[in-house]
């Protein structure tokens, strides 16, 4: 490996040959401030907010450090005069075109732009002169789209592309330039798959999330309505960074507390619906088997996954399961089961989750999604909501003691903990498989060829003296390629396949809390995150599906056994096809 001496403000380091003055930086434990920069993804110099001095025996010049590479002998000076009032004076060219509503934005105190500005000293523009003004993109159920506050960076377009998307990119030139549609139409007018990708790269608020806290507010303050709330598995690992606690600490007993002192009457954890999928999965996928059904059989839990395949594989939808999502499963049990339990008329239920995923906004109004003859679920809002709601409730989080989820519906195993991560549904289903075909209590359950943060994984295990062929994706480009290989006569002979919408599973999905980018470029979110889950799990006395006390319940008292009709009415859904562009 051929390795290069420079100096960063007199520090000496050694990179490896073709790396950038940025990467040489970060190697002194110097950071350098970016704006467009996103590593491997966004490596386009396009901010110059990242411009230093570099000397390669020519004397100092002004240079671009994000794409500049470093060469023998240079030296770097990244915080001279000259440099920082060039950084000023970009700021201020920035913000002579950017709405300056800081007050009432939603990223105000985790902007990137106003931490730059406020490191620089820069309050307002030097410069006046064209400010276009362009009207909100709320389309969508769950993204409105502000340019007001767009900064031109390009962010959202590399994540959009990334995720095989592409549905926005730069329209127009020169002053008009603006980041949108094909065409300028709605956000629902184009293929998009709802991840909200592009929501956590934004260093602005010109892309966030659709607020829905006002609605349970308003339901928390009905008393005609019993407001219930479950909670996704990932959350429990990401929320607590929305209140400065390190990344990846596990914060479920302090959730539980805050949404009890935000006033909900029942608090229920979506993983025991997680492990309910594994049980209806897993009967699914026998039947399948048994009446030579479509194979494979791919997982259905990601709505984002899911409305891919409708717009890009609309030809091979009939290799998802019809098992509704966790999220779903939970919502119609709570509308059912629990209504019932309770005496209570589902229509007076105010069904409210918290997830990870910007998509599950979107999956709340599909179709097909009522088992009580009433919306399974109401309400969707993301991690960055819930954590709104207790900043606005004057709630202390950090301080709040540890408390449990409530009965019947909040107790549930490490299989279903896990779903979180990339490679959690497969290894759970694998759990249960193992058993199942075994007829053995197998101790040995950790599947840990199909754990791990990159986008595809394939894994072949052998449960019953049988090799079983799977594979796991995460994020859409990931799926492309699995679609295409399955559509070219799936080759490597997989059995079943899990897919998830966002890159890492849920633990990265669209709607989880907000890092900055260099805490994005420098530390791998979803491993860190995901450790919180698998930790979990393994300290836990029941570790499979089928083993959880809430199913089994379910299906004695109210299913009346495995694969009933009943069951099947409640937790099991369609898709449809979907025009990739409408007017």
């Amino acid at each position: 490996m051929d390795m290069l001496n420079v100096k960063i403000n007199g520090i000496s380091v050694s990179v490896e040959k073709g790396s950038t003055i940025l990467d040489a930086a970060r190697a002194a434990g110097v950071e350098i401030p970016t704006l467009c920069f996103m590593k491997e993804k966004n490596e386009i110099g396009a901010c110059r907010i990242c411009v230093v001095e570099a000397n390669e025996g020519r004397g100092f010049r002004i240079v671009t450090a994000c794409v500049y590479p470093v060469s023998e002998g240079m030296e770097v000076l990244t915080n001279t005069e000259k440099i920082q009032k060039a950084r000023r004076t970009t700021l201020e060219l920035i913000l002579s075109t950017h709405e300056k509503k800081c007050l009432s934005c939603v990223r105000s105190t985790n902007c990137e732009l106003q931490k730059l500005c406020r490191d620089y000293g820069v309050e307002e523009s030097a410069f006046e002169g064209f400010k276009p003004t362009y009207e909100l993109d709320t389309s969508t159920p769950h993204l409105v789209r502000d340019n007001n506050k767009c900064v031109l960076c390009r962010r959202c377009v590399a994540a959009c592309n990334e995720q095989y998307v592409g549905v926005i990119g730069a329209n127009n030139r020169g002053i008009d330039t603006a980041i949108g549609t094909p065409f300028e139409v709605g956000l629902s007018n184009v293929p998009c798959i709802s991840c909200g990708q592009c929501t956590v790269v934004c260093p602005t608020g010109a892309l966030v999330e659709k607020d829905d806290t006002d609605k349970i507010w308003a339901a928390l303050a009905d008393p005609d309505k019993h407001v219930v709330v479950q909670t996704a598995p990932s959350i429990r690992a990401t929320l607590g960074e929305c209140f400065g606690m390190p990344i990846g600490t596990n914060v479920e007993g302090k959730m539980v507390a805050a949404l009890r002192r935000l006033g909900f009457d029942k608090i229920f954890d979506t993983d025991f619906a997680a492990d309910l999928t594994i049980v209806e999965e897993a009967n699914e996928l026998v039947e399948r088997i048994k009446n030579n059904g479509t194979l494979p059989m791919i997982t259905s839990c990601s709505p984002g996954w899911v409305k891919f395949c409708e717009y890009y594989y609309p030809d091979m939808l009939e290799h998802l399961s019809t098992c509704k999502s966790p999220q779903q499963m939970a919502g119609a049990v709570i509308k059912t089961y629990y209504a019932d339990k309770m005496g209570i008329d589902p229509k007076d239920i105010v069904s409210v989750s918290v997830m990870p995923c910007t998509a599950k906004k979107f999956e709340i109004g599909r179709e097909d999604q009522s088992a009580a003859g009433v919306p399974d679920v109401d309400i969707a809002i993301t991690t960055r909501e819930l954590s709104r709601m207790i900043m606005r409730a004057g709630i202390s989080f950090t301080n709040l003691p540890d408390e449990e989820f409530d009965s019947p519906l909040g107790e549930d195993t490490g299989a279903a903990v896990i779903f979180g991560a990339t490679g959690g549904v497969m290894e759970a289903a694998l759990r249960t498989a193992n058993d199942w075909l075994t007829g053995k209590d197998n101790t040995n359950i950790d599947f840990t060829a199909v754990r791990g943060t990159q986008g595809l994984k394939q894994a072949t295990v052998n449960i019953n003296g049988s090799d079983i062929k799977v594979a796991v994706a995460s994020g859409a480009a990931a799926a492309k390629c699995v679609m295409d290989r399955m559509k070219n006569g799936n080759p490597d002979g997989w059995a079943f396949v899990e897919i998830m919408g966002c890159p890492g599973g849920c633990v990265n999905g669209g709607g989880q809390p907000i890092q900055p980018q260099y805490v994005r470029d420098t530390v791998d979110l979803k491993a860190v995150r995901a450790k919180a889950l698998y930790d979990q799990d393994a300290s836990m006395a029941l570790r499979k599906s089928h083993e959880s006390p809430v199913v089994k319940a379910l299906y004695s008292e109210w299913y009346d056994g495995f694969g009933g009709h009943k069951a099947h009415h409640d937790l099991h859904t369609s898709y449809v096809p979907r025009k990739k562009y409408s007017k």
